[in-house]
């Protein structure tokens, strides 16, 4: 028994001194070395949409989150964004071109859609 606790506190160590030595090579901690991370997106206003809607998805349990990998139920952060896109949508009315309003309205009317599916009303 003793002998477990003296390997686990080992490996912890361990593991804590990797990522300080990945922190201090500006790695990210848990990463393989070398390993490189996707490229970012350039900037978009339908990244943006997408964003959103990726998060809805997330509180809906449609897709797993991603910070513990379970899918998990949270309709009133579901709607909080719903809300937050259609203000988005609402606000930038006349600004869009064809093919971005044609986006928002389309995501709006999906996670709506799936909002309601998942709700039960």
């Amino acid at each position: 028994m003793e002998d477990d606790k003296k390997r686990v506190d080992k490996d912890w160590k361990n593991r804590v001194e990797q990522e300080k030595e990945q922190n201090a090579k500006g790695e990210e901690p848990g990463r393989a070395a070398g390993a490189q991370r996707p490229p970012v997106p350039e900037a978009s206003f339908a990244v943006l949409i997408s964003s959103f809607a990726t998060q809805v998805y997330i509180f809906l349990g449609e897709i797993d989150n991603p910070m513990t990998g379970k899918r998990e139920r949270d309709l009133n952060q579901a709607k909080f964004t719903i809300d937050l896109l259609e203000i988005l949508r609402d606000k930038t009315k006349g600004n869009l071109t064809e093919e971005e309003t044609k986006l928002i309205d389309g995501m709006l009317f999906d996670i709506r859609m799936r909002y309601v599916r998942v709700s039960g009303g």
